[in-house]
């Protein structure tokens, strides 16, 4: 049945390479049950967060593996996760106790407009229009922002009244074994150990636990210190979910309109990019594309990515997209389907496991978002720095505003308004396709949204 139904043999590979490099990307990816809810945590229910994420990922990379047939797996994607919490809820929305509803909204919303441009083929023209340095700028940019996300949330970075932010105190065990932690991921990659991410959580984990045991890490609850020890005291808490689900605040989209599709705009946008970058990236390791260097059955590629968003959003996470992390599996020898159906059952079985992920710190979860950066910072090397001004300035800017501005969202705005305007100051206005006008447009809109909002 296995075999008709993934094609094993037509693919080179068998029932047992399959599985294993489905468990191999499971490892690779699985660090994202604890950094999504340490993430979204901030503005929802962490637990439902969880569920969410879990069930999420699973739906999704079984759409993948069914309706795709590619070893590629899906969950809440890095970067987007942040923009979710930190620049829409705790940002432009003030740190409303409701705010999550409104970016759930918000990321539904854009799971049925990537639908509609999956099934009409939109989204490759999309991709098509915008320019490559750009792009390299905007993934470079959100390797930045991650990094410092992580760095903050382990308190290696701290805000400083003199300085704007300065280094972290070395006598804190959340400093020491983030940094710690991330070299041991950086090691265990340069030996190619599987799982590299999530052993570099658990290891920071327990090293935080010993601390805990030694008196080093003091748990002070009252000032948001808890017990790294995980309790199954409560046995398996699947309630949180209901805090999560289903809830959406159409309401609000419908009377801050402009403001709220400049929110579903950010997610469509860096969403595209991960997931064109993620597939046509791990598709080439796996030999998977064609004589011209096309994905085959792109469009069901592309879908999987749509319902897994949509139905993310129900559930209540982040917009789901590709993991690069699926590479893991395909230098396991994973080419199929049944690779991604293992990894959607692994994220059902870890849902028994929720105290575990739960009890994770963020200073754990920092060296993850750390090297995550790092890897999404290489895309630096590509950005071509000698030709066109309005290329250059506008992957330069979308790269230095996406950290320092601690939004996503304002350093893509700055990429393409740079780009748009460079190309009509220098005389080249014939250079700019609609595709490239009609996001200028909505950008100018939301910066005129934002005058409107501070006055």
């Amino acid at each position: 049945m296995l075999e008709k139904m993934f094609k094993l043999k037509e693919h080179g590979t068998d029932v047992k390479t399959e599985i294993i490099a489905g468990i191999t990307t499971f490892l690779a990816m699985a660090y994202i049950l604890a950094v999504n809810p340490n993430i979204l945590g901030n503005v929802m229910d962490a637990n439902g967060v969880f569920l969410a994420t879990a069930i999420a990922s699973a739906v999704a990379t079984f759409v993948m593996a069914f309706l795709a047939n590619y070893p590629i797996a899906l969950s809440a994607g890095m970067g987007l996760n942040a923009y979710f919490a930190f620049t829409v809820c705790l940002g432009e929305l003030g740190g409303d106790a409701n705010a999550f509803t409104v970016a759930l909204t918000a990321v539904l919303v854009e799971g049925i407009i990537f639908i509609l441009l999956s099934l009409f083929k939109f989204r490759e023209a999309i991709i098509n229009g915008i320019p490559s340095n750009l792009k390299f700028g905007i993934t470079t940019g959100i390797g930045l922002f991650i990094a410092l996300i992580g760095l903050v949330g382990a308190n290696i970075v701290v805000p400083d009244a003199s300085t704007t932010v300065a280094l972290g105190s070395f006598a804190s065990p959340n400093v020491v074994l983030a940094l710690i932690g991330f070299l041991i991921i950086v090691a265990l990659s340069h030996y190619n150990v599987k799982g590299s991410v999530l052993i570099g959580i658990i290891a920071t984990w327990i090293l935080g636990m010993i601390a805990q045991g030694i008196g080093w890490y003091q748990v002070d609850p009252e000032a948001g210190v808890y017990s790294l020890i995980p309790s199954f005291a409560g046995g398996l808490n699947l309630g949180g979910i209901s805090n999560t689900a289903f809830k959406f605040n159409f309401a609000w989209a419908g009377s801050h309109l402009i403001q709220f599709i400049a929110i579903v705009f950010s997610f469509l946008f860096v969403d595209l990019f991960d997931t064109v970058g993620t597939v046509v990236g791990v598709a080439d390791k796996a030999g998977l594309l064609d004589e011209e260097g096309k994905l085959p059955r792109a469009g069901k590629v592309f879908m999987a990515d749509a319902i897994g968003t949509t139905v993310g959003a129900c559930l209540g996470t982040s917009t789901v997209t590709s993991f690069v992390e699926s590479s893991a599996g395909v230098a396991e020898g994973g080419k199929t389907g049944l690779t991604s159906l293992t990894t959607g059952i692994l994220f059902i079985i870890a849902i028994i496991l929720s105290p575990i992920f739960l009890a994770i710190p963020s200073f754990a979860t920092a060296p993850a978002l750390i090297y995550v950066g790092m890897l999404m910072f290489s895309s630096a090397a590509k950005i071509k720095f000698e030709g066109d001004v309005a290329d250059t300035a506008s992957a330069y800017m979308a790269a230095l505003m996406m950290p320092l501005t601690y939004s996503i969202a304002n350093g893509i705005m700055f990429g393409i308004i740079s780009w748009v305007l460079l190309k009509v100051c220098t005389g080249k206005a014939k250079d700019v396709n609609p595709v490239m006008w009609v996001i200028f447009v909505l950008f100018a809109l939301r910066i005129v949204a934002l005058i409107t909002n501070f006055q």
